[in-house]
């Protein structure tokens, strides 16, 4: 049953991705705001029909630590699933994203309309530097920035390495870091294409300030909080 259910959300997947991309054209014709406001649907869109076809639901808690201001978002990432339920759940915010990323048909082209920060990792030191030019200005725009600190998908109950962009960046910006923990690799694992019905738990913690504090401190505790959480769910 599964398998069947994954089958049709994939199909549905398609469409409704083909769909937007199709009016990607018009989209681009609007500034960076507007386009995210008109972006905002994709992302409930593929929630509901990941909610009506395979059965996952999402419950979070901790929304009320989301700051009124712009802020560096440190997430979990585990699937897909966070890529989408994140979109629902900040306000408006941009992704740093690996350029590859862009190129990819029609998924690429919406998320090149949200102006994603997009870095060519093989780059080192180029794109660290681009990571914090554009990030601030992004901040200072009043767009948050979220990354995901261990760089790729890491399969649920496993953990990665941390690395120190994101907190570098919001040390730089001088804006707050939101740690974001969730357990969707239980549900829509790392490449999985089954998906198993639940309902996937976000925690938002509280903002962590970085004002006087290195890169390698704010990481540290970034770290420690969502890997506590994730002991949990």
């Amino acid at each position: 049953m599964n398998l069947i259910r994954s089958i049709l959300f994939s199909l549905a997947q398609t469409v409704f991705t083909l769909l937007y991309a199709l009016l990607s054209p018009l989209i681009f014709l609007f500034g960076q705001r507007t386009r995210h406001r008109l972006l905002s649907g994709f992302a409930p869109g593929m929630l509901w029909l990941l909610k009506v076809i395979c059965g996952i639901r999402m419950e979070v808690r901790g929304i009320e630590n989301i700051p009124a201001t712009s802020c560096v978002v440190l997430s979990k990432h585990q699937s897909a699933w966070e890529t989408l339920a994140l979109q629902l759940v900040l306000p408006q915010h941009v992704w740093v994203a690996k350029r590859e990323l862009l190129w990819i048909p029609f998924f690429g082209w919406l998320l090149a309309l949200s102006s994603p920060i997009a870095l060519n990792r093989s780059k080192g030191k180029e794109s660290m530097r681009q990571l914090l030019e554009q990030g601030k200005v992004k901040l200072e725009q009043g767009f948050s920035v979220v990354l995901f600190p261990e760089g790729t998908r890491i399969p649920y109950g496993e953990k990665g390495r941390y690395k120190l962009g994101g907190a570098m960046l919001a040390g730089h910006a001088g804006v707050p870091v939101l740690p974001v923990a969730h357990n969707a690799g239980k549900f829509w694992g790392r490449n999985a294409f089954v998906k198993r019905p639940g309902i996937v738990q976000m925690v938002i913690g509280q903002p962590i300030a970085t004002t006087g504090r290195t890169a390698e401190e704010i990481n540290r505790q970034v770290e420690q909080w969502i890997e506590g959480e994730m002991a949990q769910l």
